[in-house]
């Protein structure tokens, strides 16, 4: 199997709870307005992995990481491959957060869901909406998103116990990448001003 991937970060601490090796799959029909990755929307772009390849890839990291972070575009166009990847993930003791524009409530009836969610610890839920931005809860962007639980390795004490924080990485190019959650053009723009 395959699946398309616009970047991945395999040691972040700001992409859910504790240090994860954070996943942004390309591809999103949604398109929310305002949405800091709509350079993630095009399926066509991105790079194609092998699911073999990648979850090698991931165990190389297993020793440095809690676990894998879900993100995008848009995970769930692919949830197929996002399956079969968690699975190894859990497997290798690490544990899974998924983030999905959809909303819980139209997913739960559906059998590739169902199956997914095994291998899941933390659904976050909901398109990102402009006009409900807020950044006072962890790694979500606007109110209408939800936090929902399938295991009991976490509890919702981590939505309280962290904060939105920002990563800005500089690589040997001098390009600069930001990763994580909030303000990113209050961040420019105090960086433009240095």
């Amino acid at each position: 199997m395959e699946i398309r991937i616009n970047s991945y970060i395999p040691i972040t601490d700001v992409e859910g709870v504790g240090t994860r090796f954070a996943i942004w799959v390309q591809g999103c029909s949604l398109r929310c307005k305002g949405c800091a990755n709509s350079h993630m929307w095009d399926f066509d772009s991105g790079t194609l992995y092998n699911t073999d390849d990648f979850i090698n890839l991931i165990k190389q990291y297993k020793d440095r990481v809690e676990g894998v972070t879900w993100l995008g575009g848009e995970p769930l166009e692919q949830i197929e491959a996002v399956t079969e990847i968690s699975r190894a993930v859990q497997s290798f003791g690490l544990s899974v957060i998924v983030f999905t524009g959809y909303e819980y409530k139209s997913l739960e009836s559906r059998a590739d869901f169902q199956e997914l969610i095994k291998y899941v610890d933390i659904l976050i839920d909901g398109r990102f909406e402009e006009d409900k931005t807020d950044y006072s809860r962890p790694w979500v962007g606007s109110s209408n998103q939800n936090y929902y639980f399938f295991s009991n390795r976490y509890d919702k004490n981590v939505i309280t116990t962290y904060k939105n924080k920002i990563e800005i990485r500089v690589d040997k190019n001098n390009n600069i990448s930001l990763n994580g959650m909030g303000n990113f053009k209050e961040v420019l723009k105090a960086m433009q001003e240095v």
